[in-house]
């Protein structure tokens, strides 16, 4: 009789899943939850399901928040505060180093007329985290385990490298920022390559963070972003940018007199706010509470919870993101750098002049070159930018708020990193073995660059990151959307048609604005290397065909099932997937395959 282990790796429990399969019923005739069929001509054994390991566990495995009775079945502020956490954990990645480079370039670039696209993308934002946050609610697997169980051995594992380069890239900016952060901090006496090798012994440091609780956990990444908010919040009010001109660039669409500066500056602000590894972060996050699934009601309601926690949350960041344009809208934008290192009575400048600088004893200003072009703004000019206009202490608030942000970015990336190798692979590293090669990677180009160039260039590795992370988005949308619209995966829960709608357009709205924004970068960074458009050319070919192959298992998830009869299409289906929402004959009373079978096509897959 073949054992059934549950989504945390361990064996039936009771109350924790549905009856065992009888014997003389095969895995895919059960009711209770979907089959995953073992590979054509073998038959399921022990062997094929998944084993738990003692060798590495996630941090809320052994410590799960209990969820309060509460007699109010409305709304109960003791089990908002009970769910609270995952939210405000996933809401880091939108104030990473890299939005906040994002954030101050689109203010430069174009004033306040971008908040807009700030305030959608992360509405959009939400719309797709609201999608993955129930997928690990609902069936008690996050999106990487629910990927393993579908999806068939060789796109599975091209799905985890295009996770592992979109989690590589994001790491990257957080060592950029806190090596940024910890070079202006010390005054220069920590140089950049120093800074970038820090970053390796601080995320070492920061791990031993989860063995004094959860709770103690989520409270300290509460504090990083309750520093975010104060230091941002301070230059804020120091600048004291146009309330009527924010809220004008908040709620009038539009960029009236923008230049093409400003449309890149838009795209990548959708770019840098929805990212991908950020959806498979979220559906682990909320596994974290204690939740009986067998329980319809108390799946709905926690989906509730969890809905408004993270609204707050993102509610919470995009004021922050909206502090950071409105200060460098209201100082960077229209100056030139020659205007900047200038004594000049232009009111935009407020007493940003050279001489200023030098009176605050700012080391820093050889920053800016002495021409006519517009400051080309990144968290290193900034922070000399507000020193020299508000005081060489602005300089070092915001030095500190970026600190915050790399290192809050950093600890989730380790976390992302860690559920994406366990998901996909079903291998299981210990912590430090998992951030040891994360970091390795990240580092090694980031420190050569730090070490042999200069800070320009690193800062301006951002762009290229951004445009990286985008081209990875598609490989967390298409997955996120597929299971959560799949009756065999979701039951009761599934989406919507409006919701199918809604989410398919969003993220076909959000692929065609990245694609757009890499299409023109790599235009002007590869122009006149023909051996570059040969490689794009080749790199795009598989890429594109791994979008369309979970193209095809997406449309099923909707009920379009034209697919299924296309000739070899249809025969690669049947051997590697149980169709989506095909077998709708589960009892309505179904909530969700907490018993989701781990019959796999192979031994590996």
């Amino acid at each position: 009789m073949n054992k059934e282990i549950n989504s945390e790796g361990g064996e039936e429990g009771p109350g924790r899943l549905p009856e065992e399969t009888p014997a003389d019923q095969s895995p895919s005739s059960s009711s209770l939850g979907p089959p995953f069929p073992p590979e054509p001509g073998l038959a399921a054994t022990e062997d094929s399901h998944l084993r738990p390991s003692s060798d590495f566990e996630t941090y809320f495995a052994h410590e799960r928040v209990n969820i309060p009775e509460s007699e109010n079945k409305m709304f109960s502020f003791r089990k908002l505060w009970a769910f609270t956490g995952p939210g405000f954990l996933m809401s880091i990645a939108y104030l990473d180093p890299g939005n906040i480079e994002s954030d101050l370039q689109s203010g430069a670039a174009a004033s306040y007329k971008l908040l807009w696209v700030l305030m959608w993308a992360t509405v959009l934002g939400l719309v797709m985290q609201r999608l993955s946050a129930r997928l690990g609610t609902v069936t008690g697997l996050h999106l990487a385990e629910v990927c393993y169980r579908y999806y068939p051995k060789v796109p599975r594992i091209m799905l985890w490298i295009m996770v592992e380069i979109a989690i590589i890239g994001s790491d990257m900016q957080e060592v950029i920022g806190t090596s940024i952060a910890l070079y202006i901090v010390s005054n220069k006496a920590i140089p950049l390559w120093g800074g970038v090798l820090l970053t390796v012994a601080d995320t070492f440091t920061f791990l031993s963070l989860d063995r004094y609780g959860l709770r103690k956990l989520e409270a300290f990444f509460g504090f990083l972003i309750t520093v975010m908010a104060i230091t941002f919040g301070y230059q804020y009010g120091v600048s004291a940018p146009d309330q009527v001109a924010v809220l004008k660039g908040m709620f009038v669409p539009g960029c009236s007199g923008c230049d093409g500066r400003a449309l890149l500056q838009a795209v990548g602000i959708v770019g840098a706010v929805i990212m991908p590894h950020n959806l498979y972060l979220h559906s682990a996050l909320v596994k974290s509470r204690e939740l009986d699934r067998t329980k319809k009601e108390d799946v709905r309601e926690a989906n509730k919870y969890f809905f408004i926690e993270a609204s707050v949350a993102l509610l919470l960041s995009f004021v922050i993101n909206v502090f950071v344009v409105a200060v460098f809208a209201k100082g960077l934008f229209g100056v030139t750098n020659h205007e900047v290192i200038t004594p000049s009575t232009d009111p935009r400048l407020c007493l940003f002049q050279y001489d200023r600088c030098s009176a605050v004893n700012n080391t820093h200003t050889d920053i800016f070159p002495d021409n006519t072009d517009f400051v080309e703004a990144d968290l290193y000019k900034a922070g000399v930018f507000l020193g020299c206009t508000y005081g060489v202490a602005c300089m070092y608030i915001w030095a500190v708020g970026i600190l915050a942000a790399g290192q809050s970015s950093t600890m989730t990336g380790t976390y992302v990193g860690q559920f994406a190798m366990e998901g996909f692979l079903n291998l299981r590293w210990k912590r430090w073995q998992r951030v040891l090669l994360t970091r390795t990677i990240a580092i090694t180009p980031t420190f050569f660059i730090a070490f042999y160039q200069d800070i320009n260039d690193l800062t301006g590795m951002n762009d290229l990151l951004n445009a990286v992370m985008s081209l990875q988005l598609p490989f967390a949308l298409i997955p996120t959307l597929t299971f959560t619209s799949a009756h065999k995966v979701m039951g009761d829960f599934k989406n919507g048609l409006f919701t199918k709608i809604l989410a398919s357009l969003l993220s076909l709205l959000v692929i065609a604005i990245n694609m757009w924004f890499v299409v023109i970068f790599l235009n002007n960074k590869l122009a006149g290397y023909w051996w570059a458009y040969l490689l794009v050319v080749i790199v795009g070919v598989f890429y594109f065909s791994l979008i369309i192959y979970l193209a095809l298992f997406l449309l099923p998830a909707f009920g379009i099932n034209f697919v299924c009869n296309i000739p070899v299409i249809s025969q690669h289906l049947n051997h590697t997937t149980y169709f989506l929402n095909l077998a709708e004959e589960t009892p309505e009373t179904t909530i969700i395959p907490q018993a989701i079978r781990l019959e796999e096509p192979n031994e590996l897959s």
